[in-house]
Formats: structure tokens, C-alpha cells, sequence
């Protein structure tokens, strides 16, 4: 990579981060303690609106808009890490679990979070590679196809 920041990176890439919605409960979008971030289960949210893709996979939602709504909350996980202690400060993605809304049957959820990992790799490269878990549930906050959320080492 030829930037020598994440957020030059982003910029690289062309992408911009959204602004961190406003939490529709009792949470914080991001925590630290110590050396590590956690985030909130982050949703595929536009502008603050959820959700972009709302159903279950194998049902009304495809695998590939799983995947595009899984790496749309992880921008939306980025931007709350930023907004808590700068994008920049990440040493490298520690731990991503996905949550997908899944049809009976549906056993592809390691496909659609690879939407999050993937983007991961694309802005983080090497330091981006992180232990992951994928989760099929019955239904998720608002409808959501997808939840996502994140640990990072800062």
C-alpha cells in the first residue's frame, strides 16, 4: 500500500465515512479499554436510515447483497471507531462477527460476511486479516439482512 495512513488509504479508495448514527437504545457505538475497541453491532445504514437491505438470506435476500450489506456496516463500524479514537490509531483488526438473517436451510453465512473481511483487506491489507465468526439467526434489530461488529487493536 502507498498511503501512509488509514484514512489517506480511504481516501485512495474513494470512500468517505458516514457519520455515526445516533444509538436506538442504551449502547455506545464504540468502546475502549486499554489497547482494544469494540464497537457495536453495526448495521447496513445510509445516512443514519436502516436498513439498506432488510429480509433473510436464502429467502429475499441474495448472498451478494448480503455480502454488499455486510461490508456497508463495516464503513459504518469504521466510522464509529474514528469518531472514538481516530482511524488512524488502528494497529490491526483483531476479531469481526457477523450476524446473518437466515432462512431455514441457508448454511452460506461465511460467504456473506466475507463482504466485511474482504473490505477489511482492501483498506488494512495485511493488518486487516483478523479471527472471525458467522452466525446464522432467526431475525435481527429492524429486519436487517446483516449485523456486524468489530474488535480493534489501537
Amino acid at each position: 500500500m502507498t498511503a501512509t495512513t488509514w484514512t489517506e488509504r480511504l481516501r485512495e479508495l474513494g470512500i468517505a465515512l458516514p457519520t455515526v448514527p445516533t444509538p436506538a437504545a442504551a449502547y455506545l457505538p464504540a468502546v475502549r479499554t486499554g489497547n482494544l475497541v469494540y464497537t457495536s453491532g453495526q448495521l447496513p445504514l445510509v445516512d443514519g436510515v436502516c436498513c439498506t437491505t432488510v429480509g433473510k438470506l436464502g429467502e429475499t435476500v441474495t448472498v451478494e447483497q448480503g455480502a454488499d450489506a455486510a461490508r456497508l456496516c463495516t464503513l459504518n463500524g469504521l466510522a464509529a471507531v474514528h469518531a472514538l479514537v481516530g482511524l488512524d490509531t488502528v494497529v490491526r483488526v483483531v476479531k469481526v462477527v457477523g450476524f446473518v438473517s437466515s432462512a431455514a436451510g441457508f448454511i452460506q453465512q461465511p460467504q456473506v460476511i466475507d463482504g466485511s473481511s474482504k473490505f477489511l483487506g482492501e483498506v488494512f491489507g495485511e493488518v486487516g486479516r483478523h479471527a472471525r465468526s458467522a452466525v446464522g439467526l432467526a431475525e435481527l434489530p429492524r429486519g436487517s439482512a446483516v449485523e456486524v461488529e468489530f474488535v480493534f487493536e489501537v
